[in-house]
């Protein structure tokens, strides 16, 4: 190996054989898609994005004014933010999730992501132990697995695990990517599983706000949990119901022990929000009217790319909830990625969230209203 080639090159300080932790981690999914992506830039008219469900629309004026008005805050903000911040997250729960949740059950997080990547470590988990999520799922999940050294198990049904192994259990309802949404009764049976066999259950509902064609259910919801919050954590965002990606805006909630022992481990970690984006985020969830003009928006170009894409060929299944439609011309996924960029339009392979999704592809209606159009009369033609 040359000395400018690093790509197995030892840690510094550790014997030659000493592992990367990267080199537990598959290769990042979105790198794949480089090519494709040039492809599509190439079309005569441009680039019409919908692989990355990214916000593309402003975030609302009142969130910013939170954000500007509490930009000088040279201190250091705490971990478990300011009593009204946590107010308005339990206030929120209560109001949009039904659950009777108080504000010492409630920690803002640096974007739910980072959350999903570094539960399980943070938990203390690692050889021996088994995390669990959907054999159709973000690879985060996975990747959080790896990093603490646990086994990585997908499942389609929770009676499929094995219960003497299984730390931790992810559900994610509605689904990225399928948009499915869990109903009571099916979450409820994941619940009964878990607390029967001492696993933490941790449910992802970043798209909470965003059903279509169904109405999502939090776990937290006294019909799933019996009233009872023991064993259960529920990750909602603001990325995608406040166009608040870039804030980095989220928080997990639940069990106040479990809530408790996070704080503490995050605390040594200095896993902090911004103090302006605590701000910001109380101001979000106090507020209804932005995320229902934003679900509209979302509305017409779910319809318009929907109704392209039947027309152009295409099967969607799910779909009933989220922001993305999950879309099948009974063919490789890659097949459709290439067809597609060739149009200029850029959707992500369905194997990016496991080998089930290896004939779909995700298509994200998070571009905007001119590039949407712009997609369909090209799926027209």
């Amino acid at each position: 190996m040359s000395t400018n080639d690093s790509t197995h090159a030892p840690l510094p300080g550790h014997p030659g054989a000493a592992r990367r932790v990267s080199d537990r981690l598959p290769v990042f999914p979105w790198d794949k898609l480089e090519p494709y992506k040039r492809t599509a830039q190439a079309h005569p008219d441009g680039l019409c994005d919908f692989s990355v469900g990214t916000p593309v629309d402003p975030v609302p004026e009142l969130i910013q004014q939170a954000l500007a008005a509490h930009t000088d805050t040279p201190g250091y903000p705490t971990v478990w933010g300011p009593l009204s911040l946590r107010d308005a997250i339990a206030g929120w729960l209560g109001r949009r999730c039904g659950a009777e949740i108080g504000p010492e059950a409630v920690l803002p997080t640096v974007g739910s992501k980072e959350l999903v990547a570094w539960l399980p470590g943070q938990l203390g988990l690692g050889p021996g132990d088994q995390v669990a999520y959907p054999k159709l799922a973000y690879p985060t999940y996975e990747v959080g697995a790896l990093l603490c050294g646990a086994e990585p198990v997908a499942y389609e049904d929770v009676a499929e695990l094995d219960g003497s192994k299984v730390r931790l259990l992810w559900l994610n309802s509605p689904s990225n990517p399928t948009g499915r949404v869990l109903d009571a009764a099916e979450l409820r049976r994941a619940v009964a599983w878990a607390r029967e066999h001492r696993a933490l259950l941790v449910s992802d509902e970043c798209y909470l706000e965003l059903g279509w064609e169904a109405e999502p259910v939090s776990v937290l919801h006294p019909s799933v949990c019996g009233g009872s919050h023991e064993g259960l954590l529920a990750v909602h965002s603001l990325s995608k119901r406040s166009n608040l990606a870039g804030y980095r805006a989220s928080f997990v909630a639940g069990d106040p022990v479990v809530v408790r022992e996070l704080l503490e481990i995050r605390k040594h970690g200095g896993m902090i929000v911004p103090a302006p984006v605590q701000a910001a985020t109380a101001a979000a969830l106090a507020d209804d009217a932005h995320v229902a003009e934003q679900r509209a928006r979302y509305a017409q170009r779910r319809s318009a790319l929907r109704a392209a894409l039947e027309a152009y060929g295409f099967r969607i299944e799910h779909s009933e909830a989220s922001l993305y439609l999950w879309a099948t011309q009974d063919k490789p996924c890659w097949e459709t990625v290439a067809e597609l960029a060739e149009l200029g339009i850029l959707v992500a392979p369905g194997d990016f969230y496991g080998p089930a999704g290896e004939r779909f592809v995700r298509v994200a209606f998070t571009a905007t209203d001119e590039r949407v159009a712009s997609a369909v009369e090209r799926l027209k033609r």
